[in-house]
């Protein structure tokens, strides 16, 4: 069972900089493709950044030339790196494994962490 354990969220005000880290267990997380997720109140988790273990990386419309996914295997540890942020940020935000729909990589694994708070004030 994979365990997930997040970092790094706090208040920060618009224009700000954060970077959240996701320290991962019980697997191989080279093996991984990974990703960042967020829920704001009231609304649906949603995929916001997603690396592949060869390094290539894909954003949400909304995060891209903002937020700079990464990882490092050597410490089983996923990162964001959040610039420019926006009242719009605020939410919780998750990592994850991500699998193989048959179509996408898009599944989410079955087991979450506690995620990280990020609060951006206007």
């Amino acid at each position: 069972q994979v365990q997930l354990v997040e970092s790094g969220g706090g208040l920060v005000q618009t224009g700000g900089s954060l970077r959240l880290s996701c320290v991962v267990s019980g697997g191989d997380f080279s093996d991984y493709v990974m990703g960042w997720y967020r829920q704001a109140p009231g609304k649906q988790r949603e995929l916001v950044a997603r690396i592949f273990t060869g390094g290539t990386t894909t954003y949400e419309d909304s995060v891209k030339d903002r937020f700079i996914i990464s990882r490092d295997n050597a410490k089983n540890t996923l990162y964001l790196q959040m610039d420019s942020l926006k009242p719009e940020d605020t939410a919780v935000y998750f990592c994850n494994t991500i699998r193989w729909s048959g179509t996408k990589w898009n599944v989410p694994g079955d087991y979450w962490g506690q995620g990280t708070q990020v609060t951006v004030s206007s």
